[in-house]
């Protein structure tokens, strides 16, 4: 019996669906990972260059309202390229659309503004 209700309760969770939804975010501060928090309360001051030295750790945004989503894959090779194309210098704002799936979006497009 133990054995059945502990395989119920297994597929039960196995089973659970992911929450997701599609989601728009604009004029947001993209930041890497390593810093995120460090910055989290003035992203605008993290400038190019220290985003470009972490850019192993990966990205994300940094919200409205001071939570962080990291990028996906797709997304983390999409604001890497951006940013070694731009000149800006600090205050690194994007446009960015995809798919909130807990703490990552699933970016289907991003823009630096």
């Amino acid at each position: 019996m133990r054995r059945l209700a502990s395989l119920v309760v297994l597929l039960g969770v196995c089973a659970a669906p992911v929450f997701a939804f599609a989601a728009s975010f604009e004029n947001v501060a993209v930041v890497d990972v390593g810093c995120s928090k460090k910055v989290a309360a003035n992203p605008d001051l993290h400038t190019r260059d220290c985003a470009l030295q972490c850019a192993k750790s990966g990205f994300g945004i940094v919200t409205n309202d001071q939570k962080f989503l990291k990028f996906d894959a797709a997304g983390n090779a999409k604001i890497l390229e951006a940013l070694k194309a731009s000149d800006k210098k600090d205050h690194l704002r994007v446009n960015v659309d995809g798919e909130v799936q807990g703490d990552t979006l699933k970016v289907s497009s991003i823009k630096l503004l």
